[in-house]
């Protein structure tokens, strides 16, 4: 089976990408895997720091495995969103396959020391543990949120003079040695009512050719169709989705519960939410692949 480093490369030779989604029940876990497997194609399940708290970290990790495992299903765990080496270490001692360190609020400065501190204890365990572990970094703040928006997140970085500069980009990637970057390129995280900001693909390709590593675009929830395609062919390799999976398992959810208010068994009022999730997932994955 090919590792998510390999996938990866091939998303990028291919001018494609792979769907990133956030889960935190195995409500979610399961949406994400089946849509992946019907479609046949690879995906990353993403967990923050809250929902990795949430669900266990190491039983995250032993969901993920076991799917793969018993399927021969190409689906990776991510440590979606992690603010310290702690937590970093945490997950990668844990099992996950990738981990993203979020200095996108410190100074230049502090951001590389910390992202570099997080890439070499990953190159170090995976060299002891024969396990490949990738680590992502961040450059240009774009928000935390994960709602329906009325108005751009304070701080969040979406004029073009403010997005991340390709010399920066450079240099971050050059002294820290990650090996994705995920910059700020008209995007932000939760979705904004009547539909996100245009993403600056022109600025993701002369970051991409700066630094010569597969890029990530976070906060794809409300982006066009059009703007994700565009991204990709500019230099991003994986896409996150969040926001609009919750959404769609909110709105099932309480659908199933508002038809039959009788019904106690969580496994049957909850599948509704779950099959909404899943068509979400494949409907980016479409987008997302190029299908």
């Amino acid at each position: 089976m090919l590792s998510l480093r390999e996938h990866i490369k091939s998303a990028v030779s291919n001018k494609t990408a792979i769907g990133h989604f956030n889960a935190c029940t195995i409500d979610g876990i399961w949406a994400i895997a089946d849509a992946a497997k019907e479609m046949n194609l690879p995906v990353i399940v993403g967990a923050s720091e809250g929902e990795r708290d949430y669900v266990g970290v190491r039983q995250l990790a032993a969901i993920v495995k076991s799917i793969r495992e018993e399927r021969g299903q190409a689906i990776f765990l991510n440590a979606d969103h992690t603010y310290s080496f702690e937590r970093v270490k945490e997950a990668i001692d844990a099992g996950f396959d990738s981990v993203i360190f979020d200095g996108a609020q410190l100074p230049l400065d502090e951001n590389i020391k910390m992202t570099k501190k997080c890439a070499d204890y990953a190159r170090s365990f995976s060299q002891k543990n024969e396990r490949d572990i990738l680590v992502e970094g961040e450059l240009g703040y774009i928000g935390a949120s994960s709602k329906v928006l009325n108005e751009i997140p304070a701080g969040a970085i979406t004029k073009e003079e403010h997005m991340t500069k390709p010399e920066d980009a450079e240099r971050f990637v050059r002294e820290t040695g990650v090996d994705m970057l995920a910059p700020a390129v008209g995007n932000i995280h939760g979705m904004m009512r009547g539909g996100d900001p245009a993403l600056n693909v022109k600025r993701v390709a002369l970051i991409s050719e700066a630094i010569g590593i597969p890029l990530v675009l976070h906060g794809a929830s409300g982006n066009s169709a059009e703007d994700i395609r565009g991204a990709i062919k500019a230099g991003i390799a994986i896409v996150h989705v969040n926001t609009e999976l919750r959404l769609a398992y909110r709105a099932g959810l309480m659908k199933s519960l508002s038809e039959d208010t009788e019904e106690v068994s969580p496994y049957k009022y909850l599948k509704p939410a779950k099959l909404a999730m899943r068509h979400v997932v494949e409907e980016k994955l479409r987008i997302i692949s190029g299908l």
